[in-house]
């Protein structure tokens, strides 16, 4: 079981948005740029003004190369007083097509980290009451913790997406996190799930300890898959190796917010109508 190295800042935790991708399918726009807020804020700073009043000590924005100078534009150095640092989330464009996932991009905070944070989606919108339950679970102990969300809350109207399925103890603890690819509407049955079963959003409450561990998964991840453009480490595949390893403790909450979130142009005014009710 992963044990502190040193006593953790328990009452610095950090706020980390991984924003480093540019969605094709979003018309190559910055997706946490969209306007979705009533007052005609972007995303992202919807966001933000949202979750800071629980009491973040720290925003850390992943940035890639096409997302970089617009984050730094907007925010600066600091947002409504907090800190604002910035992890370049980087890769070789001769040998990629795209950077190598989720895992990677959390690795890039490496050496801007020293105390516990809540890591999430950049272009998504999970509500105070989750944010908060992650972090007051930091305040309070040394586990990590994560939020389920009902499997049929969470799957598009149309279309297929990908998502990690949790199995649970019984005791409200994470056993694995199984990605499940091509899941709709219609089809649960079919792929052995449930709606009602409980996945992830890609939101986890950790410590700065496991971003060790996680380097080590990617560095063996980058090895087996050399020479393989597209292939991405995901953070909740590895996450569910440490977990089955016995290298950390996860706590699972389930979801008391709706989980919002901008994949295609389309879902702009969609999310900015969810906003307002």
């Amino acid at each position: 079981m992963l044990k502190s190295s040193h006593q953790p800042k328990i009452r610095e935790i950090a706020i980390v948005y991984i924003c480093a991708g540019i969605s094709s399918r979003f018309g190559g726009k910055i997706k946490q740029f969209a306007k979705v807020g009533p007052n005609d804020e972007a995303l992202i700073e919807y966001s933000l003004n949202e979750l800071l009043p629980i009491g973040f000590s720290r925003i850390i924005f992943v940035v890639g190369n096409k997302t970089e100078t617009p984050f730094r534009d907007f925010f600066g150095d600091e947002y409504r007083g907090i800190p604002v640092l910035y992890a370049l989330q980087k890769y070789d464009e001769e040998t990629r097509d795209r950077p190598w996932g989720t895992t990677d991009a959390l690795c890039s905070i490496r050496g801007l980290i020293d105390c516990p944070f809540v890591v999430m989606n950049g272009d998504d919108l999970y509500g105070r009451r989750d944010a908060e339950t992650l972090y007051n679970h930091l305040f309070r102990g040394d586990e990590e913790a994560t939020v389920g969300y009902r499997l049929a809350e969470v799957i598009p109207d149309k279309g297929k997406t990908n998502r990690g399925i949790f199995q649970t103890n019984g005791a409200g603890y994470v056993k694995s996190i199984i990605e499940t690819f091509d899941l709709e509407k219609n089809n649960l049955p079919q792929t052995g799930n449930s709606p009602d079963d409980l996945c992830s959003m890609n939101i986890f409450a950790l410590r700065p300890e496991i971003i060790d561990l996680l380097q080590e998964k990617l560095e063996k991840f980058k090895r087996e898959f050399a020479g393989d453009r597209k292939a991405e480490c995901l953070l909740p595949v590895e996450i569910s190796h440490l977990i089955e390893e016995n290298k950390i403790k996860m706590k699972i909450y389930q979801a008391q917010d709706r989980w919002l979130g901008v994949t295609n142009p389309d879902d702009e005014e969609k999310v900015r109508e969810k906003i307002k009710k």
